[in-house]
């Protein structure tokens, strides 16, 4: 098992910055790729980028030159630095883990875009 516990989100302004952490416990050395997602109210929950153990990394073309995703595998702790934040960047973020052990949820946290 293992259990992600996301922190870092809140309110903030058009173009400000956010840093969203996910901190992983359990078997986390069964990892071998982690994400965030995120799902605004009404829409279905979608992918915002990904890291695997290697540190390959992939975004949504909606947040490419705004985000960073990365990964501190001593903490055990995966990253989402957020800049030029939009209105429509608000949503609930999820991260997300696959390993051996299976595929496991945070609870989210949430990120508002507002002025």
């Amino acid at each position: 098992q293992v259990h992600l516990v996301e922190s870092g989100g809140g309110l903030v302004q058009p173009g400000g910055s956010l840093r969203l952490s996910c901190a992983a416990s359990g078997s986390s050395y069964s990892i071998y790729a982690m994400g965030w997602y995120r799902q605004a109210p009404g829409k279905e929950r979608e992918l915002v980028a990904t890291i695997t153990s290697i540190g390959s990394t992939n975004y949504a073309d909606s947040v490419k030159g705004r985000f960073t995703i990365s990964r501190d595998s001593a903490k055990n702790t995966m990253y989402l630095q957020m800049s030029g934040l939009k209105p429509e960047d608000t949503a609930v973020y999820y991260c997300r883990s696959i390993g051996d052990d299976g595929e496991f949820w945070g609870q989210g946290t949430q990120v508002t875009v507002s002025s």
